[in-house]
């Protein structure tokens, strides 16, 4: 007599690259297409009608598992599935990423159902199949929705509530923080900002410019009103522009391109002007929404002298140093602390969208 040992499982098997496939909102004919013209028939000696029955089984796993997946704490607290952690982490993590094209179409605009059946032209002008866009939009619904009144660290909120990991819950954040704001991000001026460039000019602001408190009331999204307020008292700079100037350009004359200095040395009054200017407005909630507008105004004079990205660095380093030399300046804590604050998101945000194609 033969002894068999069988074991059975009920454990929910996921193929990455089907599931990648799903993900992207190809049809599963689209996805057995795909698979076909990377050879996996020949490579495994499957036939088609193997891999298109593979693939449909797969895609009525994911289908059913998307419910799930809106709310990443059911799926693990689910029995339905037996998945395996490192797998259910994948499944989540998958899900919730998005291409950075689409989501830099859907910035600056309202999450609503009007916007929501206009996704078709978003589709259009990424190339990215409509389901996929459809996904990346209500993650992104559903993630702000989910964390716009939980206070504390808007980044935890994120990896608590939805598990993803640290890095995809700071590009989440951004597209909160844009939106609980309402920055203003689709000006012709701003179009050629890729996500990126958001993503690095927000968490340069969210560092610095908003509330760091600890309690129950705190929100790191939330502008710190103190601050914008006292940014006002930065004027004072503006009588002390020549000795400011001269400090900047003995640091910078070896260090620039020789146009960039000639620039430095005419245009300096109306740099200086630009940027104080700014920060006298920034504590009015219809100025902080365009921030990223002025931004590129004040941009546009560098552009006109032809700066390069490395000599606007240069210019931005020195002139927030320079600054803190002068006794206006040094003497006074509370004015040094707002200068260095606001001089560490001003030089970040100006040479990022400067250097944006």
């Amino acid at each position: 007599m033969t002894e068999v040992d069988v074991f059975i499982s009920n454990y929910t098997l996921v193929d990455p690259e089907i599931y990648q496939l799903w993900i992207e909102g190809y049809t599963a004919s689209e996805a057995v297409a795909i698979l076909d013209k990377k050879g996996l028939g020949k490579q495994t000696g499957a036939t088609l009608e193997l891999i298109a029955s593979d693939v449909l089984d797969h895609y009525r796993t994911y289908s059913l598992l998307e419910k799930l997946l809106n709310n990443p704490y059911k799926l693990k607290e689910q029995s339905a599935f037996q998945i395996e952690p490192e797998t259910r982490l994948l499944l989540i993590e998958k899900y919730y990423e998005f291409d950075d094209d689409v989501v830099r179409e859907l910035l600056g605009k309202k999450l609503s159902s009007k916007n929501r059946k206009d996704l078709d032209e978003v589709s259009d002008k990424t190339g990215k199949p409509l389901k996929s866009c459809r996904r990346q939009f209500d993650n992104i619904k559903r993630v702000y929705k989910t964390v716009e009144e939980i206070p504390g660290s808007i980044i935890e909120n994120i990896r608590k509530s939805f598990y993803v990991s640290e890095e995809l819950a700071k590009q989440y954040a951004c597209i909160v923080f844009l939106s609980s704001i309402r920055f203003e991000t689709s000006k012709k001026k701003l179009s050629t900002m890729q996500f990126s460039a958001w993503k690095k000019c927000c968490e340069a602001i969210m560092t610095h410019w908003t509330y760091k408190l600890i309690g129950p009331e705190y929100y790191d999204t939330e502008m710190d009103k103190e601050f914008l307020l006292e940014l006002r008292e930065l004027k004072v700079l503006v009588d002390r522009e020549k000795e400011h100037k001269q400090l900047v350009c003995v640091n910078l004359k070896p260090k620039l391109l020789q146009k960039s200095f000639t620039e430095l040395d005419a245009n300096f009054r109306k740099y200086t002007a630009a940027i104080l200017t700014l920060a006298s407005t920034l504590h009015r909630s219809r100025d902080m929404k365009n921030l990223f507008v002025e931004f590129s105004q004040i941009l546009d004079l560098f552009k006109t002298g032809n700066w390069t990205t490395h000599d606007l660095q240069q210019f931005f380093n020195a002139y927030n140093s320079c600054a803190l030399e002068l006794d206006v300046i040094r003497n006074d804590p509370t004015l040094k602390n707002s200068w260095e604050k606001y001089m560490k998101v001003v030089g970040v945000c100006m040479v990022v969208m400067y250097a944006a194609p």
